[in-house]
């Protein structure tokens, strides 16, 4: 389904009728397929919800508009949409950062949250980013780069290919956008404040974001437990889809 609103037109999907509401969003330039595993499993208990953010997948946004703080507001504007009271809030990578983000303002609309391999710091480059300039330079190169560096795991060919598929659909001044807004995020010295109950999930093998960021994030925030993929890279949503929904089950039963 298509949500119109302002000056964004989001893809929505829905699945599942059950008495719990998930509600769920990638990172970077992912769309909402990076959950499609996980919602396979949970949709037979839960609604599972989930949509592509200003830049990623089918949504359409001005590439100016995207930044920290419209993507935080999104969240709010399609829960009302939806008529989504209250949630538990998921987020993957730099999408964990907009859950925790939408947390900080609005706790009250929130049962609990969901962050894997989350991005919570990242400082502002101080030098030449590299992966900035090769997107600007060779934007499907990257994106390869990118995938397989995310899938470390055996036998992944068909996941890869399936990712540089769902990237490849963001337009590259959009996917550059996107990467930007997150230069000189920090959310660490406000995470001890969120009381929800947070389940932290976090692939072994992340590059992009060490297993040792969770391991902080599980020691700081107060109602929180952490759990690692063994062998897994930056997205367990994917590559242990089943595992992860079953630990979503158990935190929030």
């Amino acid at each position: 389904m298509f949500i119109r609103r302002g000056d964004a037109e989001f893809f929505a999907v829905s699945f599942g009728a059950g008495p719990r509401t998930i509600v769920a969003l990638g990172g970077w330039a992912g769309s909402w397929e990076l959950w499609a595993g996980p919602f396979t499993h949970l949709s037979q208990t839960w609604r599972t919800v989930a949509y592509d953010h200003r830049g990623a997948g089918a949504t359409l946004a001005p590439v100016e508009s995207i930044s920290i703080e419209s993507m935080t507001a999104d969240v709010f504007t399609l829960l009302d949409a939806l008529e989504i009271e209250r949630c538990v809030l998921a987020g993957e990578s730099a999408g964990a950062a907009i859950v925790l983000q939408a947390a900080l303002l609005h706790p009250e609309r929130f049962d609990g949250l969901v962050l894997v391999d989350g991005l919570i710091h990242r400082p502002a480059p101080q030098g030449p980013d590299r992966f900035l300039l090769g997107l600007q330079s060779d934007f499907e190169a990257t994106v390869g780069w990118f995938v397989d560096t995310c899938v470390p795991e055996r036998d992944c060919a068909a996941v890869r290919r399936w990712g540089r598929q769902i990237l490849m659909r963001a337009e590259p001044a959009a996917a550059i956008r996107l990467h930007q807004c997150m230069d000189g995020i920090d959310l660490r010295p406000h995470v001890s404040g969120i009381a929800l109950p947070a389940l932290i999930l976090h692939g072994e093998l992340d590059v992009f974001v060490p297993a040792e960021s969770a391991r902080w994030l599980a020691r700081t925030m107060p109602n929180s437990r952490l759990e690692v993929f063994e062998g897994a890279g930056h997205v367990p949503t994917v590559t242990r889809s089943a595992e992860v929904a079953a630990a979503i089950n158990s935190f929030f039963q």
